[in-house]
């Protein structure tokens, strides 16, 4: 879609990245290691002072201890984390439970380690999980779960009994768990981003992964990073190191320097609620209906009481005639079922977020 909106000229609020530049402090610091001669391969794991930092964020953040230099790993993108993650506990013939719509990288990790996707749908409207309905699909050869909260493309964030749940689900069994948390510093209305290392039983079979591009606005720089159990740990790093080996050094101290100021992401949360509640106000002015999104930087719209159309061709009519690109909802379910719902990014700039109101208001059916 994003493709198809450079070609057509039209405002794209669909490929989920920021519309603007990171702190222009970020930049002098990438810039600062480099003149200094910070030039060549980080090590494996990440630079020693980088991980420190996360630990010291993580305890900050949710209260959770882990040993920097066994038990948190900084990777190329959190893409590459999920992915390392996957390959270290899933093997030929193992059963992995995907909450679907689910982000379109987990089902190929699974199935390029010889894994049999297992897709569970999640609850409409609000996205949240079925619990039962998982419990119900955990088999002798479920070896893995994989969860994402804050949600995309739904926006859905897990409450407390989510995490107690899960944890009753897998505590008599030899089940894993992935947490994609990339969005963790962006939720709305007084929420708080619940971890999973925050529950005692999650921790200790947990991969969780996370992303200083979708926080700190460079998801160019492709940096990202998996805390989990030093056993865990180990088996990642075994991936990982046949990967990518290294992220890039220079911006790895960088982010160390960065995040001494804690302020630059706890204060993330208001930030994106500015831009959201924007969006939102705008949408009330035209015809699709909505609930607002609880976190991350998507907000979802339905149409299915406007038109039969395809969520797909709705897409692209939207991007060519009206000039702004979303993203089809079904492609986030394997079976590409179609829910009649469109999914916008509103991490753009307010001018860009505003001229694409006013071309969804001129929406017609």
């Amino acid at each position: 879609m994003s493709k198809l909106a450079t070609d057509h000229g039209a405002i794209n609020l669909s490929q989920g990245f920021p519309g603007f530049d990171c702190d222009p402090h970020l930049l002098d610091l990438v810039t600062k290691y480099m003149k200094a001669g910070f030039n060549q391969y980080a090590p494996m794991s990440g630079v020693p002072v980088l991980r420190e930092r996360l630990a010291e964020k993580t305890k900050l953040c949710y209260g959770v201890e882990y040993d920097f230099e066994e038990e948190i790993t900084i990777v190329s993108g959190a893409t590459e984390a999920l992915y390392a993650a996957v390959t270290a506990v899933v093997k030929n013939g193992d059963e992995v439970i995907l909450l679907e719509p689910a982000y379109d990288s987990y089902a190929p990790a699974v199935l390029l380690s010889g894994g049999i996707p297992i897709y569970v749908p999640l609850r409409l409207p609000d996205f949240s999980v079925d619990w039962d309905l998982v419990k119900s699909s955990i088999t002798e050869r479920t070896k893995l779960i994989m969860v994402n909260t804050p949600h995309n493309p739904s926006g859905h964030v897990w409450n407390q009994n989510d995490l107690n749940t899960l944890a009753e689900i897998v505590q008599d069994q030899d089940v894993y768990v992935i947490s994609d948390e990339v969005y963790e510093h962006i939720v709305f209305d007084g929420r708080k981003h619940l971890s999973l290392m925050t529950h005692p039983i999650l921790r200790e079979r947990t991969f969780v992964c996370g992303s200083f591009g979708k926080t700190f606005h460079v998801t160019g720089w492709k940096i990202g990073y998996c805390l989990a159990p030093k056993e865990l740990t180990k088996e990642f790093r075994k991936i990982h190191q046949f990967l990518t080996f290294s992220t890039a050094t220079p911006l790895q101290y960088a982010l160390a320097e960065y995040l001494e100021n804690s302020s630059r992401y706890l204060e993330l949360p208001l930030f994106y609620q500015d831009k959201r509640d924007l969006f939102l106000e705008g949408l009330r002015q035209t015809s699709f209906k909505f609930s607002p999104a609880e976190g991350s930087f998507f907000q979802m719209v339905s149409f299915g009481h406007l038109t039969d159309e395809s969520d797909r061709n709705l897409a692209v009519r939207l991007t060519k005639e009206i000039g702004v690109a979303s993203i089809p909802v079904s492609v986030f379910y394997q079976g590409k079922t179609d829910h009649k719902l469109l999914r916008f990014c509103f991490a753009k700039t307010d001018r860009d977020l505003e001229m694409a109101l006013e071309k969804l208001a001129k929406l017609s059916f």
